[in-house]
């Protein structure tokens, strides 16, 4: 019997063999997560705080971005109609960081991301600071606590809300501001895509030539052309921050059918490729639901999912002698300080699980032994 093995496939075969290789070797992050510092990470009163995102700047000082939105409002759909994007300073990796401005606060509906910016990403170019963001807008009031009980999944806020998240960046010279933002998304959506409902939840890098490669979140509208699908995570290159950014391939990498549906995925490279965290939305992969996984490439197109994927879990070992099952733990960020991942930050929250069972929400951080 004769086989023929084409170009492309030899050289996944390549890839896999290679990425097998050095993901075991990689794999060292369950096994180095050390104690949560109680008093670390960043939270505020009255507000929900969620998914941060850390630099370090030339004032050595470490600038945080994290999403926040007015606890009157419920969790979810709270950060979908009104998040803001603010900005805390520590001296510390682990803080506690202090609040220090609204980095990107609503602009007005005419705006692509006039009522909501979220899921902020922090990264530097030269002498540029990139925010990556989702953004979001609707045509309606405010929701206050006289109406709050008005807003539900199915309110005409939220509705409008989801179906306008686009992925967008705003640019400063300095992390402490101004921000100049775009009157444009950089990535839409596009029809009969993965992602022809939304684009949302970016994670850039940026090479050493300046190009990037930014993974999303997209959905996809289903065959009825009003309901949206599950999940799926994709991939989009460009020459520059700047530049027109192209999805890569024809279909997601991740999705319910192809690997598991994750969300929240985090990018970062060093000298064996790149590496992803993610949260394992259904168990597919680790075979804990909403638990950590990891995964390499060569070139951030072409993935494999470790040999031992499970990254971390929600049970975490505090620094006052306490192991406590998060409610929530979740948007994972990895500050990366001499090319080796030091710090682990989560989203995350009390309470038994689920959006509607907790009473706080905070930006926690994780050291990395």
């Amino acid at each position: 019997m004769k086989i023929v093995v084409s170009i492309k496939n030899l050289l996944f075969i390549v890839l896999l063999l290679k990425c097998t290789f050095f993901s075991t070797a990689q794999n060292s992050i369950l096994n180095n997560i050390d104690e949560a510092p109680v008093n670390g990470g960043f939270e505020m009163k009255d507000y929900w705080v969620w998914g941060s995102s850390v630099i370090k700047g030339d004032d050595n000082q470490y600038h945080m971005y994290a999403s926040r939105w007015p606890k009157y409002l419920p969790f979810h759909p709270g950060w979908m109609i009104a998040s803001e994007i603010v900005h805390a300073v520590s001296s510390t990796p682990e803080g506690p960081y202090k609040f220090n401005d609204v980095a990107l606060g609503a602009r007005g509906t005419q705006f692509w991301d006039g009522r909501s910016c979220h899921n902020p990403k922090i990264v530097k170019y030269k002498d540029t600071y990139i925010l990556y963001y989702m953004g979001s807008t609707h045509p309606f009031e405010d929701v206050t606590e006289q109406n709050v009980e008005e807003l539900t999944l199915d309110s005409k806020w939220c509705i409008a809300g989801r179906w306008g998240k686009r992925v967008g960046i705003a640019t400063s010279k300095s992390p402490n501001g101004p921000w100049t933002r775009l009157d444009k998304p950089i990535l839409d959506v596009s029809p009969n895509t993965f992602y022809s409902f939304l684009t949302s939840n970016p994670s850039p890098l940026i090479k050493e030539d300046g190009s990037v490669v930014l993974l999303f979140k997209g959905r996809g509208y289903k065959e009825d052309g009003i309901k949206h699908s599950d999940m799926s995570i994709g991939v989009a290159t460009a020459p520059g921050f700047d530049g027109k950014y192209t999805v890569q391939g024809d279909g997601p990498l991740f999705s319910i059918d192809n690997f598991g549906e994750i969300e929240d995925p985090h990018l970062w490279s060093d000298k064996n490729g790149y590496h992803m965290l993610a949260k394992d939305q259904r168990g597919q992969i680790s075979g804990h639901k909403h638990d950590g996984i990891l995964a390499h490439s060569e070139d951030g197109i072409n993935w494999v999912v470790d040999k031992n994927p499970l990254a971390y879990t929600k049970k975490v070992k505090w620094d006052n002698g306490k192991t406590i099952q998060q409610g929530q733990l979740e948007r994972v960020f990895v500050l990366v300080e001499n090319g080796k991942p030091t710090h682990l930050f989560f989203a995350t929250m009390d309470g038994p699980g689920g959006f509607g069972n907790s009473t706080k929400s905070w930006n926690m951080v994780v050291p990395l032994k």
